[in-house]
């Protein structure tokens, strides 16, 4: 049997949230600490999404930690620029000597008697007063149900599993989707492919990108005017604030931002039959709200297929629609999202009781206190947990305030000389009903769309239905009288 290495905290990915976690922790002394990671370096959502085009929709400046700036080329950053961000604010923080990598987390159970988390994977076995998973919610890809997809016999690969060995030079090429990922990878396609067959099931609503490269001058002086860089990024912070009211409030406070939206089909696209398939049918902002000045040319080409015939199956060779049309192909790319109200790592998260985390959701829907803990599972701490998500703004603001609150925990514990400390579960159903009562008047909810936000319910579990500046400010101390 292997003995466990002992630690104050086992950290889970090494993503924006494990790394602030790791990072911030330290500031506090808390040193002793591991960082898991499955794969074989940090960057994980940026790390894993290789596609043609992978670019972040929020703006560079905003897209990144307030307390490590980066010389950013663009103002909106492609996913290779990222990556390397990471990797630089991770040699930089002294932090990697403890991170392991190669080390899926395969098994987490809490030891009620030892007041401890055993946390297993591959690579050893630790033993941690504190767990803090930051595995993020575009982890897993998620494939569609399809019939006859595994006997296809060209390639085949999802959006974030990218095969870079398959040359798509001249190819017929077939996407399905036209998500975040799918806006981006259409117009990469595109250009190289013989012909492209784009698969619609509902047409996003897609706004003008406004995107440009910073020039020499003014990455110079956001580098070396003091204040210049954090003026900046509160500006971006504020307009993309103004987005919430539409959101959660009144759905046609956003008219302004339809108007773009629909003018952005107009000019880039000129035929009507095909303007009018991909003009939205419900609210804006019901579903994620894209971002692309190529989307709609790359639609207009003369090597492209807008199909919004519903797929029936797929053969070895083509892809077949309800209405029997048959389109033959050589490489299918599936852009069909991620499991994002059934978190993959919930299943190897074990509480008091012995049951998983997927267990306990299966029951009550994905929920958790602040988004942030869970009754029955003490001392863990979800980074981008439940209710947390963000469909207008930076998910690194909300990670900085989830890491605030966690680290004001364990300092309350060390303070008061607690072994352990877990939300009341009345505390913890009152915070999700109010949060679900106040999900009832947003245009998630009513504005008349099936998006990846829902769960099998219905239920909004993936978003946060007030300001971002709101979640801060409920996270901003640890509130020890809702937890036992």
């Amino acid at each position: 049997m292997t003995t466990p290495r002992l630690v104050d905290h086992v950290i889970v990915g090494s993503g924006f949230a494990g790394l602030c976690a790791a990072i911030k922790l330290q500031e506090d002394g808390e040193t002793d600490f591991v960082v898991l990671e499955k794969g074989s370096d940090v960057g994980g959502t940026w790390r894993d999404n290789t596609y043609p085009g992978a670019t972040c929709d929020v703006p560079s400046q905003l897209y990144s930690f307030s307390f490590a700036g980066y010389d950013w080329s663009n103002s909106y950053s492609p996913q290779p620029e990222i990556q390397a961000y990471v990797q630089q604010v991770a040699a930089e923080s002294g932090t990697l000597d403890r991170f392991e990598f190669d080390a899926p987390l395969t098994d987490a159970a809490w030891d009620d008697a030892a007041q401890r988390w055993t946390v297993t994977t591959p690579r050893g076995v630790w033993s941690a007063r504190f767990l803090i998973v930051g595995a993020g919610a575009l982890e897993e890809p998620k494939l569609p149900d399809l019939e006859g997809l595994e006997g296809f016999h060209g390639e085949v690969f999802h959006s974030a599993r990218w095969n870079h060995d398959v040359d798509l030079t001249g190819k017929r090429v077939a996407v399905i989707g036209t998500g975040a990922s799918a806006i981006q990878i259409v117009p990469e396609l595109q250009r190289v492919a013989g012909h492209l067959d784009v698969y619609q099931r509902t047409a996003p609503w897609v706004i003008p990108r406004n995107d440009r490269p910073y020039s020499r001058l003014e990455r110079a002086a956001l580098r070396r005017v003091p204040g210049l860089r954090r003026l900046y990024r509160t500006g971006l912070y504020w307009s993309h604030e103004a987005y919430v009211p539409a959101f959660t409030l009144q759905p046609k406070i956003a008219a302004p931002a339809k108007v773009l939206a629909l003018k952005n089909i107009d000019k880039g696209i000129a035929d009507p039959v095909l303007r009018e398939k991909v003009r939205p049918t419900f609210e804006f902002g019901c579903k994620r709200v894209l971002r692309s000045n190529t989307y709609y040319p790359a639609l207009a080409a003369d090597n492209t297929e807008l199909v919004t015939d519903p797929i029936a199956k797929v053969t070895g060779t083509a892809v077949v629609t309800e209405d029997g049309t048959e389109r033959e192909i050589d490489v299918l790319v599936v852009a069909t999202g991620f499991h994002t109200t059934d978190l993959p790592i919930a299943h190897h998260l074990r509480g008091r009781t012995g049951h998983t985390l997927a267990e306990r959701w299966e029951q009550t829907g994905m929920a958790a206190y602040k988004g942030t803990t869970v009754p029955d599972f003490p001392n863990l701490f979800l980074l981008v947990g439940p209710n947390t998500g963000q469909g207008h703004t930076s998910m690194i603001f909300m990670i900085e305030s989830q890491v605030a609150y966690v680290r004001d925990a364990i300092r309350t514990v060390r303070r008061r000389g607690l072994a352990a400390v877990e939300p009341r579960a009345d505390a913890t159903a009152a915070w999700n009903r109010s949060l679900q009562r106040r999900m009832r008047r947003t245009v998630w909810t009513t504005g008349g769309c099936q998006s990846w936000y829902l769960d099998e319910h219905g239920r909004n579990t993936t978003l946060w239905p007030r300001s971002t500046a709101d979640f801060r400010r409920r996270l901003a101390s640890f509130d020890m009288e809702a937890y036992s």
